[in-house]
């Protein structure tokens, strides 16, 4: 890790818009805690831009991490990607090699079924996923490893069916009370949910990942705890997500645990509480 330390200081968070992100205050407070003097900041590239800032990296740089837009853009830009990365055909997490991108990883799937399983969630039968985009086909893929099938609530279900395939029931987002009833874990990808909220049934009992972390509680976060329900903050995703991104900027493998790893969680957990007026974003 001393070898890294010297020899690739620069990472980064991309997106558009990328002032909301909170990422970079959960990698440097990693980072303090690993000894690494790497820098992490936010860098405002939107979907037309990536190809190109890639192409422009010095040797200093060791990974990027990605945000709307660009997630969808990953396999087409680099050169080898993880099977979650595959199969969710998104990417949020890329790995460099003296500037230039090696591989590119999902470390969202890991993110949502940690923060169920810190939830006391770690096996579902039925899952509900609110929203159609790339955030909700990683959601798809967690319940998937939690045991769960899954029914995906969207606005467009023609659009939805031609994304998520045969294997995903869908559903108009306003008929959505039956599944939602039923089911053992809620994802919500809908900032706010405000208009969802309204729908919910007078009572729930499964547990609610609201992604979208600000304002919070949300309109949607409130309803469900009102109706019974337990709810996760998203930020939970966020930090168990972040974790991964940087057991891959470490070691280039998100299955090697960081040294001194539960440190560096706690240190991530009190770097989230004290920057709790972030604005509303899903990562």
């Amino acid at each position: 890790m001393a070898e890294l330390a010297g020899e690739w200081p620069r990472l980064a968070v991309l997106g558009s818009p990328i002032e909301h992100s909170r990422s970079p205050q959960l990698h440097r407070a990693a980072y303090r805690v690993l000894g690494l003097e790497w820098s992490y900041d936010r860098v405002e590239v939107d979907d037309a831009g990536l190809a190109g800032f890639l192409q422009g990296l010095g040797g200093e740089w060791r990974g990027l991490s990605l945000t709307m837009p660009l997630k969808r853009r990953v396999a087409e830009l680099v050169p080898e990607v993880d099977e979650v990365a595959r199969r969710t055909r998104q990417g949020n997490t890329i790995l460099l090699e003296h500037g230039r991108a090696v591989k590119a990883f999902n470390t969202d799937v890991h993110g949502i079924v940690q923060a169920f399983a810190d939830a006391g969630v770690t096996r579902a039968a039925h899952g509900v996923v609110l929203g159609g985009g790339a955030t909700a086909e990683s959601a798809v893929a967690a319940l998937g490893e939690l045991g769960a099938s899954a029914t995906v609530a969207v606005r467009d279900p023609a659009k939805a069916a031609a994304v998520f395939g045969g294997d995903v029931a869908i559903r108009p987002l306003d008929r959505i009370e039956h599944a939602v009833r039923e089911a053992d874990v809620v994802v919500s990808t809908i900032p706010n949910g405000a208009e969802f909220a309204l729908a919910l049934p007078e009572r729930v009992g499964g547990t609610l990942l609201d992604v979208a972390y600000h304002p919070w509680p949300s309109a949607l976060a409130s309803r469900w705890a009102d109706a019974g329900g337990h709810v996760v903050s998203g930020l939970e995703m966020l930090l168990h997500q972040a974790v991964h991104q940087i057991r891959i900027f470490v070691a280039g493998d998100p299955s090697v645990p960081l040294p001194r790893e539960l440190e560096v969680i706690a240190a991530m957990r009190a770097a989230m509480a004290g920057d709790a007026g972030s604005p509303d974003a899903v990562e």
